[in-house]
C-alpha cells in the first residue's frame, strides 16, 4: 500500500484555511482544497502495516490502505467505489468525522498519522466534480415497503441501503427540510447545506420518497404507519436536551445551544429573521460544555460580532500530545483546539458553574463560578472536589448550554408500545429489532448520542437487518464480517 518509504518521504498535509478574521465575516465553509499531487503523497505514506488498525479505528470498517493506496496511484475513481462499498456520505464524515482511524493509524505510534479523513474528503469531492456519482435505482422492486422516521445520517444510510434491496421506502422528517442535525444542528461554515441537498437528489432519484414536515404521531399515527408499511426504522435521534439545574437556570439569556444553532442555521438559509434571544452580537458570551456543539456555539458566537466568548470545561485539561492510557490503537484523550477556537475564544478548564446572576427584570447579567478538581478512587468513578476559595463572578448575559442530549424523545416510541433500555434509549437488540418485529431502530435513539459516523453505520447494519426479516435472507454487506470487505 501507498509509497514503500513514502511515510519518511512526506510529511502529513493539514488542509488549508482561509484567516479567521477573513472567514468570520460570513457563513461559508473556509477550507482551501490542495493540490491533487500532494493528496496522492498523502496516499503514499500509507505504510505498508500488516494490520491495518485504521480498519478498527472507523466505525465504518472503511477500506483506508485500499483507498489511499488508489489515490496513491492516481486511480481516484477506483478509489471513489472502494470508499462507497463501506460508506455512504463521505462527504459528511470527511468533513465532520473526528477522525478515530487517524489516531488508530499505525504510522501514528511515532510520527503523525496519514491525513485519511482529508483524503477521503476529496475522493467524494472528486466524485461530484467528475459526475461519477450517479443514480443507482436497483433492478428490480420486491413489493416490500419500509417507513425510515427520521432524516439524519442513520435515517439516510438505511433509507438507501433498502433502496438499494428494491424495497420502496419512504423518509419521514418532522422539519421542514431533509438533514436532521446535519442540517439544522451543523452551523454551515463546517458543512454548507448544498453538500446535503446534492446527495438528496441522488438518493430521490434512486426512488426514496421524502416527506417533510410530518411528525408521526401527530400527523400520522403510529399506528396508520405500522398498517401501511411492511417495516419501520425508527431512526429519530437523541435529542432530549441535557439541562444545567442551578439558581438562575430560568433567567432571560440562558439558551440551549440546540435552540441557538439550530435558530442560526435557518436564519443563514433564509428561513427567517433572527430573534434577539439568539443573538450573540456584542454580548459577553459564555459557552458551558468543551465538545463539538460548544466549538460551533463559539464559531457563531464570532460571526454575530460577540463582545467576548468564553468557554467553560468541566474536565482538566488534557494533554497536548497522546497520552499514556487509554494505549494506542484506542481513542486518546487530549487537547483539541477546533477552528472555532482559534477564531477567538477564552477556554477555562477544571469550572463547575454554581449559579446564574441576573437583574431585577430576570436578565441575565452573569454567573457564578467554582474550580474543581477530580479525585481518582480505584474501582470507582472519579469524584468531584469543589476547591475552596476558587470562587468567581465572571460577566455574562449569553450563557450556552451545549451539555450534550440525555437520549431520544419519549412519545413516538411509547406510540408503538416501545421499551428503553437501561440509558433511556430505545430497545434495540443485536439485530437492531425491537420487541414489535417489524420495527427497527438505528443510530443515536437505540445507542445514545454519538458520532456521525456512528450513525450511518447504525442505518447501515440496521438495514441488513430489516432486508432479512423481510426476505428470509440479505446480501446487503455488513462490517466485520466474512467475505464482506471488498477490494477493487
Amino acid at each position: 500500500m501507498g509509497k514503500i518509504k513514502g511515510f519518511m518521504e512526506f510529511d502529513r498535509l493539514k488542509e488549508s484555511v482561509i484567516d479567521p478574521k477573513e472567514r468570520i465575516k460570513n457563513y461559508n465553509e473556509f477550507t482551501v482544497a490542495p493540490e491533487e499531487k500532494k493528496l496522492q503523497e498523502q496516499g503514499a505514506r500509507c505504510m505498508d502495516c500488516g494490520v491495518p488498525f485504521c480498519h478498527s479505528g472507523c466505525p465504518l470498517g472503511n477500506l483506508i490502505p485500499d483507498f489511499n493506496d488508489a489515490v496513491y496511484q492516481n486511480e481516484w475513481q477506483r478509489a471513489l467505489t472502494i470508499l462507497h462499498s463501506t460508506n455512504n456520505f463521505p462527504e459528511f464524515t470527511g468533513r465532520l468525522c473526528p477522525a478515530p482511524c487517524e489516531e488508530a493509524c499505525v504510522l501514528g505510534i511515532v510520527n503523525p498519522p496519514v491525513s485519511i479523513e482529508l483524503i477521503e474528503k476529496y475522493i467524494v469531492e472528486r466524485g461530484f466534480a467528475e459526475g461519477w456519482i450517479k443514480p443507482q435505482p436497483p433492478e428490480h422492486r420486491t413489493g416490500k415497503t419500509v417507513a425510515i422516521v427520521g432524516s439524519g445520517p442513520a435515517g439516510l444510510a438505511a433509507a438507501q441501503q433498502l433502496n438499494r434491496a428494491g424495497h420502496s421506502v419512504t423518509v419521514f422528517e418532522r422539519d421542514n427540510k431533509v438533514g436532521g442535525l446535519l442540517r439544522y444542528g451543523i452551523p454551515d461554515f463546517k458543512m454548507e447545506k448544498n453538500v446535503i441537498d446534492r446527495r438528496i437528489e441522488v438518493l430521490k432519484e434512486e426512488g426514496i420518497e421524502f416527506k417533510c414536515n410530518v411528525e408521526i404521531g401527530k400527523t400520522i399515527t403510529a399506528e396508520a404507519l405500522e398498517k401501511e408499511f411492511d417495516a419501520i426504522v425508527l431512526a429519530t435521534g437523541a435529542t432530549i436536551k441535557r439541562e444545567l439545574p442551578i439558581p438562575g437556570s430560568d433567567l432571560n439569556g440562558v439558551v440551549q445551544a440546540m435552540d441557538f444553532l439550530p435558530h442560526n442555521n435557518k436564519a443563514v438559509d433564509g428561513q427567517h429573521e433572527r430573534k434577539a434571544q439568539y443573538l450573540a452580537t456584542d454580548r459577553d458570551v459564555v459557552v458551558i460544555g468543551g465538545g463539538d456543539t460548544g466549538s460551533d456555539c463559539i464559531g457563531t458566537s464570532n460571526r454575530h460580532g460577540a463582545k467576548s466568548v468564553t468557554n467553560f470545561e468541566l474536565m482538566q485539561k488534557p494533554a497536548d500530545g497522546r497520552p499514556e492510557e487509554p494505549p494506542w490503537p484506542y481513542w486518546p484523550f487530549k487537547l483539541k483546539t477546533s477552528s472555532s477556537h482559534e477564531e477567538g475564544s477564552h477556554r477555562e478548564w477544571s469550572i463547575l458553574t454554581k449559579e446564574f446572576v441576573g437583574d431585577k427584570n430576570g436578565k441575565l447579567m452573569g454567573l457564578k463560578t467554582v474550580e474543581v478538581q477530580w479525585k481518582k478512587i480505584p474501582g470507582e468513578r472519579p469524584q468531584l472536589i469543589e476547591k475552596e476559595g476558587s470562587e468567581k463572578e465572571w460577566p455574562c448575559d449569553l450563557a450556552l448550554l451545549a451539555l450534550g442530549f440525555t437520549g431520544p424523545e419519549k412519545s413516538l416510541p411509547e406510540q408503538f408500545g416501545l421499551t428503553f433500555d437501561a440509558r433511556g434509549n430505545i430497545k434495540g437488540e443485536n439485530n437492531y429489532q425491537t420487541q414489535k418485529a417489524s420495527i427497527f431502530t438505528a443510530g443515536d435513539c437505540r445507542r445514545g448520542q454519538s458520532l456521525i459516523v456512528w450513525a450511518i453505520s447504525e442505518g447501515r447494519e440496521a438495514a441488513h437487518q430489516v432486508d432479512t426479516f423481510l426476505m428470509g435472507k440479505s446480501t446487503l454487506p455488513q462490517k466485520n464480517m466474512a467475505g464482506d470487505l471488498m477490494t477493487v
